[in-house]
């Protein structure tokens, strides 16, 4: 059963672009970082365009980069990152707004500080794909979040 549930979120998710290829695609984000955060101008954009999902994880390293977070993904780690999963009601527009406040895009300073790409996210009982902001910078000034939570870093 769980097989043919998959098959169809996976049937559901490949969609073709105005060009006519193929591409996977999401109507589902994890979220790490300051986008938790309930006194954030866009956390309440997020929470009035989407739906908590469920907790997730994903393996590798969460760093401190001052103001925000940033986490890199690394199926080698034996750390994970930690955060919620949404699923967003109306993906393109909220995504077009995200992608601004992460810095990512071609119009945005390059190298993006943030790129966006299609992860499995673990959850208590599966595994989800979902849109993940991964920092795209060089980290070794940063300080290493060793918990893998911002808020419990941050509290």
């Amino acid at each position: 059963m769980r097989r043919k549930i998959l098959r169809l979120y996976m049937i559901i998710s490949t969609t073709y672009n105005i060009f006519g290829s193929m591409e996977q695609t999401s109507n589902y984000l994890f979220v790490y970082g300051t986008l938790l955060d309930a006194d954030n101008e866009f956390a309440i954009y997020l929470n009035n365009n989407c739906s908590f999902y469920a907790k997730g994880k994903f393996k590798g390293q969460l760093y401190d980069i001052d103001e925000y977070p940033g986490a890199i993904a690394d199926r080698n780690s034996t750390t994970y990152v930690y955060g919620s999963i949404f699923l967003i009601h109306n993906p393109i527009p909220v995504l077009k707004q995200l992608d601004g406040y992460e810095g990512f895009g071609d119009d945005q300073q390059q190298p993006n500080l943030f790129i966006r790409e299609l992860m499995a996210i673990e959850t208590m009982d599966s595994y989800i794909d979902c849109w993940v902001y991964l920092y795209n910078l060089p980290v070794e000034e940063l300080v290493l979040i060793e918990s893998g939570d911002y808020l419990k870093y941050k509290s």
